[in-house]
């Protein structure tokens, strides 16, 4: 039986980071997060690209031109969503969702969604490196295991 897994390894990969300028303190953390995790991992930092769009609804588009740039080993999402008054937060953090897995898919290079989807502000500090880690880096370590398993299908490499 072959078994195919991705490592956490960055060497050689590159990356970018896709940020929402809405809740922007917020979206901060999480890419000094991503940025820190993947620097860890050997990523070097000449090798991730920041991107910054106005809020979590134009990721998607975003996302989507970088992948059919074929720069990138993978796309890391970051952003914050935090609910108001009214249900508009519902619709956004959906179509994002849906969208940057549409890239996902149909571009075949990993997206990870590491945009918060909270009720309350101290809930997106919380997951911004506070009580609950730090969304930013766990959404930067799924994008490089993510690649890394990809790039061992692609080359059919086998690991133990």
């Amino acid at each position: 039986m072959k078994i195919y897994q991705g490592n956490m390894i960055g060497t050689g990969l590159r990356f970018a980071i896709v940020a929402s300028r809405f809740n922007e303190f917020i979206t901060s953390k999480l890419i000094d997060g991503a940025k820190d995790a993947l620097l860890r991992h050997d990523v070097r930092h000449q090798d991730i690209d920041l991107f910054w769009v106005p809020g979590a609804w134009e990721q998607p588009l975003t996302a989507k031109e970088i992948a059919l740039s074929g720069k990138y080993d993978a796309i890391i999402s970051v952003g914050a969503v935090i609910k108001g008054d009214t249900s508009h937060d519902v619709y956004v953090a959906s179509e994002a969702a849906k969208g940057l897995a549409m890239v996902s898919l149909e571009q075949r290079v990993p997206v990870a969604f590491g945009i918060l989807t909270c009720d309350t502000l101290d809930q997106a500090i919380e997951r911004a490196g506070v009580k609950a880690g730090n969304k930013g880096a766990d959404a930067a370590l799924a994008a490089l295991e993510a690649a890394n398993l990809l790039a061992n299908i692609r080359n059919g490499a086998e690991e133990e």
